[in-house]
């Protein structure tokens, strides 16, 4: 079977996660010591070049004709179940792997510069090596189960990078919450796939099985809406969507490239990816469509308003990630498809390259506090200027890529037959206003005005290695709402890629402008509050102290730490008070009471041990007797039940 599989055609699908497995094997293995630590970014930047090139040749190979690149192979046999392991490029497996390498590596490439000084260099480059596997293992698994298998590795990896750090107390404790809170999620698609697994009609994890299965009615519609329930639990955790979304602030005390890899590409991409590819399921449920749609624009607008008053600049980016991923959401649940892949597509770029200036800052700066900025667009010009560009595009502004997804979402909004649509397209119109607002309040802050600290006097731009990926990301997020139009080397746009032929798309010339409109007026606020000196028209300060209960509410996050807190403690504490109180009393006390009895038995039986062979035949012929006995009084009950009377 190894030799099949090493001459079968498509066997090199299989290096595109695996080459970055190796890196962290021969990383882990031989270049962890300090005096060879330096070569390892070398191994995974060689590992993921290999990946983005073959990743680009499967995108080829694939967008010629509406055929998918596949194969398989027998993992174990589980009773009459089947389980494989095997390999899926279509169109939207694809161009994800594209994206996912292509981040990676510029973020590694960053990552030289950025932790030069730090302890545990080489250990930091063989997490990111796993982290990047798993995640392109995740995106080319053809089945559900392989899928959580990658899925968990992608959560233990985002575990020991966000706890990098680990001798600060924060750093850990970040790390513990973001593996406990997305334990939530986990378990709901871990049921679907024990749930799948229990079913003797299909017997089957494979996506494109699960999907005829699906749309042939094989599995009802009441079941695919109860997997794709569950399946959703499991994005909602890893997407960080209302109401588990309270962990992915706190992973921001892991190193800034690590942030840039899980927001753009990685960990909280799986969600909206495992949607994405299981939305057979949500598409023949109304029910599932809506729930996500209600979840997704919920989380975006609330979590555009906490980004609002936040001064951490990583922080604010976190909000702004969880707010993004709520588009997506909700453009998944009513209808729009591609909408949802065209934005994870185009924020991947520019949410990598704002992650990356604000770590080009805090290299410089050491410290996260925007108010400790200030002044930085002449020290700093490439940071700046590639900020400002992740900035407008992240806003949604002309021609920016993040408009053309963003307002694709918006138009979906409006035309989808979901009930309650005009709401959920209120909440996104909203929310552009906000992300546009506190954007631009994070650039004016950081950038222009007076230093407002001894390390903002001397700041200096980041060396090549850093500023390079900047550039580079930049350009992309510039450009990258060609994508709508055309696909490079396919010959084709994004949508009618994804969808395999083309369909008319409805475009809502109404919601662009008004979707515009909020932007620029978003903006205008920042300036107007936050700009130059000379030109403030709004005291922020002032605002704050008429509306105190407004601002605690933003500035605390809407207090759901806090009502998860309070659940954890009054809910979760208690109820396993009981449970340790039922285990102590009730299961301990049935086995020491088994203990007991047998101990007393015992000690009962051992005066009948007298050594005398006279007291053991006795013994025996009473048992002999006795069993006899019992023999003849049943013969004669039986004689007595079935004897004939006249």
């Amino acid at each position: 079977m190894l030799e099949a599989l090493l001459y079968h055609p498509l066997s090199y699908l299989l290096l595109i996660p695996g080459l970055p497995l190796l890196a962290f094997l021969v990383i882990g293995g031989f270049y962890l010591r300090p005096e060879r630590e330096r070569i390892a970014p070398f191994f995974l930047i060689a590992a993921l070049c290999g990946s983005l090139g073959l990743s680009l040749r499967a995108l080829l190979a694939t967008a010629g004709s509406p055929r998918l690149l596949t194969f398989s192979f027998a993992w174990l046999w589980v009773g009459h179940l089947r389980l494989d392991i095997g390999c899926l490029a279509d169109h939207l497996s694809c161009l994800m792997l594209v994206v996912v390498s292509a981040v990676s590596l510029l973020i590694q490439i960053y990552s030289i510069g950025y932790m030069k000084a730090e302890i545990g260099y080489g250990r930091y480059f063989a997490y990111m090596s796993l982290f990047s596997g798993s995640m392109l293992g995740l995106v080319i698994s053809d089945n559900l189960l392989q899928t959580y298998i990658f899925w968990e590795l992608v959560g233990i990896c985002s575990y020991l990078l966000i706890g990098f750090w680990y001798r600060r107390p924060s750093a850990a404790a970040a790390a513990k919450k973001a593996f406990v809170v997305t334990r939530f999620g986990d378990l709901g698609f871990l049921a679907a796939v024990l749930l799948l697994s229990s079913h003797q009609k299909w017997w089957s994890f494979n996506f494109y099985q699960l999907a005829h299965f699906t749309y042939r009615g094989v599995i009802s519609p009441d079941f695919a809406t109860l997997l794709a329930l569950l399946i959703f639990c499991g994005a909602v955790g890893k997407s960080a969507q209302f109401p588990l979304h309270i962990w992915l602030p706190d992973a921001m005390e892991g190193p800034t490239p690590v942030s840039a890899l899980i927001h753009a590409a990685t960990m909280v991409a799986a969600g909206v990816y495992l949607v994405a590819r299981c939305y057979f399921f949500f598409d023949v449920s109304p029910t599932a469509l809506f729930l996500v749609a209600l979840i997704g624009a919920l989380t975006l607008f609330l979590a555009a308003s906490m980004g609002v008053a936040e001064n951490d600049i990583k922080r604010v980016l976190a909000y702004s990630t969880i707010s993004q991923l709520g588009y997506m959401m909700l453009a998944l649940g009513v209808g729009g498809y591609v909408a949802g892949v065209f934005h994870l597509t185009t924020h991947a770029f520019f949410k990598a390259l704002l992650f990356l200036t604000a770590g080009s800052v805090i290299h410089s700066l050491h410290t996260n506090d925007m108010w400790q900025m200030g002044g930085l667009r002449q020290r700093m010009p490439i940071t700046s200027l590639t900020c400002l560009i992740g900035a407008l595009a992240l806003a949604g502004l002309f021609p920016f890529s993040g408009f053309w997804s963003k307002d694709e979402i918006l138009s979906a909004a409006w035309f989808s037959d979901l009930p309650g649509h005009f709401l959920f397209f209120a909440l996104a119109l909203a929310t552009v206003f906000l992300t546009a607002f506190y954007m631009f309040r994070l650039w004016f802050v950081t950038f222009t005005g007076h230093p407002r600290s001894e390390p903002a006097q001397r700041a200096h731009e980041s060396p090549w290695v850093m500023a390079g990926p900047l550039v580079i990301f930049a350009a992309l997020a510039a450009v990258a709402g060609g994508l709508k139009l055309l696909v490079p080397g396919t010959g084709r746009g994004l949508g009618e890629l994804l969808v395999g032929a083309h369909r008319a798309e409805h475009v809502s010339y109404l919601a662009i402008i008004l979707s515009t409109c909020a932007a620029l007026a978003g903006i205008a606020l920042a300036w107007a509050a936050y700009g130059p000196a000379s030109g403030r028209l709004i005291s922020p300060a002032a605002f704050n102290r008429r509306f105190p209960a407004l601002h605690a509410l933003l500035k605390n996050a809407w207090y759901f730490n806090r009502a998860w807190e309070l659940f954890a403690t009054r809910v979760v504490i208690a109820g396993s008070a009981i449970a340790a109180w039922f285990d102590r009393h009730v299961v301990n006390g049935m086995v020491d009471g088994v203990a007991w009895l047998s101990g007393w038995a015992s000690r009962q039986l051992r005066f009948a041990q007298t050594g005398q062979m006279q007291f053991y035949a006795i013994v025996f012929v009473a048992a002999v007797i006795a069993g006899l006995f019992a023999v003849f009084a049943r013969e004669a009950s039986l004689l007595a039940l079935f004897q004939v009377r006249p």
